[in-house]
């Protein structure tokens, strides 16, 4: 079968490999939509935050159909669409550190799996994986309705799946991000408005939107210290502030006192822990479309050229490799 293989640091691959059998207690899945993160770059340069062995098989957001399943495996059938976790245990992260499903087939524990509703396409479902990430920011700020402004801080796939769960649960919602195609992708999903850091303060300018008051709740999904340390300034008194934006070993000044003098509430995350099933009753009810975020699609034979416009993240946002 084709597969997309990281063959070495630096090295991306379109190779003929085997096709993976399902042993008792596994599931074998035929791929219909991958997408393509920042983390598989990661892995790529040699990055992550887990050891890695080349040669390797990315995809860590997925969607597919069972093809088989092995021995003593039950919840799921041939036919069943499906979507499953990566983070499946402290050092095993599918896709990541593990073969993953940048492949025409490949094996999954059943654990890992959730049945994909019918109201969802295979790209919506390959998109589960980031919006659980921006639907757990949400619960971690302590809930959002419509009583909220929101203040997201970057447009990036994350960020903006912050903009579209905010946006569905009701709040107001203000996004900020350097690169205009992120932020007119921020208004189609229903930012109401989308601010350039790079027209002026950004403090002032969402201040200057809030009326003055700031935000009842900022999610930081940029990474970047500067927005890190913005994100105080921009919170209202006893706003909650949320951190899912990756950053390790950089720093920026930041105005620690208003913790305390606004009474701020902050938290950091990563991944999204035990949200998978409310995240999909979440997205199939609300009727909530993410595709906006897909700038892009190949089919899985172009997977190198796939993974060469991701990385054209001023021209890209979220680029999926389709099969079947």
């Amino acid at each position: 079968m084709k597969a997309i293989v990281f063959a070495a640091r630096h090295q991306v691959a379109l190779a003929d490999v085997a096709r993976p059998e399902p042993g008792a207690g596994e599931v074998l899945v035929r791929s219909r939509a991958i997408g393509i993160c920042h983390s598989d770059f990661e892995v790529l340069d040699g990055r992550y935050i887990l050891p890695v062995s080349f040669p390797l098989i990315p995809g860590h957001e997925w969607a597919g159909e069972v093809a088989e399943v092995g021995a003593g495996v039950t919840g799921v059938r041939p036919g069943d669409r499906v979507v499953g976790e990566c983070a499946v245990a402290a050092d095993h992260h599918f896709g990541l550190t593990s073969d993953g499903a940048a492949a025409e087939y490949f094996r999954v524990r059943p654990e890992w799996l959730h049945l994909l509703p019918d109201e969802l396409s295979w790209s919506q479902g390959a998109l589960v994986e980031p919006f659980s990430v921006a639907y757990h920011a949400t619960r971690a700020a302590g809930g959002v309705d419509a009583s909220d402004t929101a203040v997201v801080l970057g447009a990036g796939p994350i960020g903006l799946c912050c903009v579209a769960a905010t946006v569905a649960l009701g709040a107001r919602t203000i996004v900020v991000d350097p690169i205009a195609h992120r932020r007119a992708v921020a208004a189609t999903l229903g930012a109401e408005a989308a601010v350039d850091p790079g027209a002026g303060d950004v403090v002032e300018l969402v201040r200057r939107l809030t009326g003055g008051r700031g935000a009842d709740i900022v999610l930081e999904a940029s990474g970047s210290p500067t927005a890190m340390a913005n994100a105080l300034d921009v919170a209202a008194y006893q706003g909650r502030l949320v951190f899912i934006g990756i950053n390790v070993g950089a720093a920026a000044p930041a105005p620690m006192g208003l913790i305390q003098s606004r009474a701020l509430t902050m938290r950091g995350i990563i991944g999204s822990p035990d949200v998978w099933p409310a995240t999909l009753r979440f997205l199939a009810r609300s009727g909530l479309d993410l595709t906006p975020i897909v700038t892009a699609t190949y089919p899985l034979e172009s997977g190198p050229d796939a993974f060469a416009a991701a990385r054209r993240t001023d021209e890209q946002i979220k680029v999926h490799i389709l099969h079947g």
